[in-house]
Protein backbone atom coordinates (compact mmCIF):
# COMPACT_ATOMS: atom_id res chain seq x y z
CA UNK A 1 0.00 0.00 0.00
CA UNK A 2 1.76 3.08 -1.26
CA UNK A 3 0.58 6.30 0.44
CA UNK A 4 -1.71 8.33 -1.82
CA UNK A 5 -2.75 11.16 0.51
CA UNK A 6 -1.02 14.50 1.00
CA UNK A 7 -0.42 15.89 4.48
CA UNK A 8 -3.27 18.40 4.15
CA UNK A 9 -5.60 15.60 3.02
CA UNK A 10 -4.65 13.47 6.02
CA UNK A 11 -5.20 16.36 8.46
CA UNK A 12 -8.63 17.14 7.00
CA UNK A 13 -9.63 13.46 7.16
CA UNK A 14 -8.61 13.08 10.80
CA UNK A 15 -10.38 16.30 11.86
CA UNK A 16 -13.59 15.43 9.98
CA UNK A 17 -13.40 11.86 11.25
CA UNK A 18 -13.14 13.01 14.86
CA UNK A 19 -16.06 15.38 14.36
CA UNK A 20 -18.18 12.57 12.93
CA UNK A 21 -17.21 10.27 15.80
CA UNK A 22 -18.33 12.95 18.24
CA UNK A 23 -21.59 13.46 16.34
CA UNK A 24 -22.22 9.73 16.22
CA UNK A 25 -21.60 9.27 19.92
CA UNK A 26 -22.96 12.44 21.49
CA UNK A 27 -25.27 14.42 19.25
CA UNK A 28 -27.48 12.15 17.17
CA UNK A 29 -30.59 10.87 18.94
CA UNK A 30 -31.73 8.17 19.49
CA UNK A 31 -28.42 6.67 20.46
CA UNK A 32 -27.14 4.22 17.91
CA UNK A 33 -29.88 4.94 15.41
CA UNK A 34 -29.15 4.68 11.70
CA UNK A 35 -27.63 8.18 11.43
CA UNK A 36 -25.49 7.59 14.49
CA UNK A 37 -24.12 4.34 13.09
CA UNK A 38 -23.42 5.92 9.70
CA UNK A 39 -21.61 8.84 11.35
CA UNK A 40 -19.54 6.44 13.45
CA UNK A 41 -18.58 4.24 10.48
CA UNK A 42 -17.63 7.14 8.22
CA UNK A 43 -15.73 8.76 11.11
CA UNK A 44 -13.75 5.59 11.77
CA UNK A 45 -12.93 5.17 8.08
CA UNK A 46 -11.75 8.79 7.80
CA UNK A 47 -9.57 8.58 10.90
CA UNK A 48 -7.98 5.28 9.87
CA UNK A 49 -7.26 6.35 6.29
CA UNK A 50 -5.94 9.70 7.54
CA UNK A 51 -3.58 8.02 9.99
CA UNK A 52 -2.21 5.42 7.57
CA UNK A 53 -2.10 7.79 4.56
CA UNK A 54 -3.73 5.37 2.14
CA UNK A 55 -7.26 5.52 0.76
CA UNK A 56 -8.52 2.45 -1.13
CA UNK A 57 -11.14 4.54 -2.92
CA UNK A 58 -8.43 6.92 -4.18
CA UNK A 59 -6.56 3.88 -5.47
CA UNK A 60 -9.59 2.62 -7.40
CA UNK A 61 -10.32 6.08 -8.84
CA UNK A 62 -6.60 6.67 -9.56
CA UNK A 63 -6.47 9.80 -7.38
CA UNK A 64 -3.21 10.79 -5.72
CA UNK A 65 -2.99 13.95 -3.63
CA UNK A 66 0.47 13.01 -2.32
CA UNK A 67 2.19 14.95 -5.10
CA UNK A 68 0.13 18.13 -4.60
CA UNK A 69 0.90 20.79 -2.01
Amino acid sequence: MKPNEATWDRIVRVILGLILLYVGLAVVEPKFGVLSIIALLVGIILVVTGVIGFCPLYSVLKINTKGSS
